[in-house]
């Protein structure tokens, strides 16, 4: 089988497809047929320090056969799934993984659309409710709203019942309150003095604008981020897999209440050029290997 693997500290140039055997499902895992395997922006430097490495960590497939006391998903399931980050990720014509992460894939989006889900919009999900403990009636800032966790983070908080305010770049600002944002703020102004108290800051940018999300926090106010350790006591963390949410996250994709974000497919053959177009800047979406027809 093919399988991108990279052999070196650096960027896509590091990268090889090469041929490789076919693994086999351990105990409690299962074996899966990538047709989709989605990049994320700067996870080339993740694995640095158990290289060789494939990269990639989202998939959307068909299960190929089950190891040993695997319940719940069998032999020609759809799956999509996150990926652990402590092992070889999913860029290949198969792959093995814990079959407990695996979740019915959503049936109203192709295999690309639905490989873009996982990482980014469970960031989002454990943003604001398991880090940021945000409910129905309460304010939330979103930094970097109109990036791919930003874009999850508006849909699910303005579902969620909270008022949502999103920080964007000045051409993003109509598509964040596509995504359902009750107000845009320009990134390049100070929204501080734009936005009223908030119960929750989602960063997803780092920066100045989170070192100056503290000025809009209200009393017992909450402050997260993905993108960098916050100042003041607030909570960063790295986004975990998590079945249920993401079964939660694929039916409201199949109802039309999640809406995933812009594609670019590439062959897997194209692997350098695909991680490349991920670091790209001005664009927002994902960047999805084609592995299977």
């Amino acid at each position: 089988m093919r399988v991108v693997r990279l052999r070196a500290p650096g960027g896509p140039e590091q990268l090889t497809v090469e041929e490789a055997d076919r693994p086999q499902p351990g105990p409690g895992e299962a074996l899966v047929r990538v047709y989709s395997a989605a990049i994320t922006r700067g996870e080339l430097g993740w694995p640095v320090d158990r290289l060789p490495a494939i990269p990639s960590y989202e998939l959307s497939g068909v299960v190929e056969e089950v190891g040993s006391g695997v319940a719940g998903v069998a032999a020609g399931d759809e799956v999509f799934a996150l990926t652990p980050f402590d092992r070889d990720g999913v860029a290949a014509d198969y792959t093995a993984v814990p079959a407990e992460l695996l979740v019915a894939r959503p049936r109203a989006l192709g295999h690309a659309e639905s490989a873009a889900i996982p990482l980014p919009a469970l960031t989002a999900w454990q943003g604001l409710f398991d880090h940021g403990r945000l409910g129905a009636g309460e304010r939330v800032l979103i930094l970097g709203a109109a990036g791919n966790v930003g874009g999850f983070a508006v849909q699910l908080a303005r579902a969620a019942g909270a008022h949502v305010i999103g920080t964007a770049s000045a051409s993003s600002l109509k598509s964040v309150l596509e995504l359902g944002a009750h107000e845009a703020v320009d990134a390049a102004t100070r929204f501080e003095d734009a936005v009223g108290p908030v119960d929750v800051v989602f960063d997803t940018a780092g920066g100045e604008q989170l070192r100056r999300s503290g000025a809009v926090l209200g009393v017992d106010g909450r402050l997260v981020s993905v993108a960098e350790e916050p100042p003041g006591g607030g909570v960063y963390f790295i986004v975990e897999p998590n079945r249920d949410a993401l079964q939660e996250l694929a039916r409201r994709a199949d109802i039309g209440e999640l809406r995933a974000p812009p594609v670019e497919v590439y062959p897997l053959a194209s692997a350098r050029e695909a991680f490349a177009r991920s670091l790209g800047r001005g664009w927002h979406g994902k960047v999805v290997l084609a592995v299977a027809a």
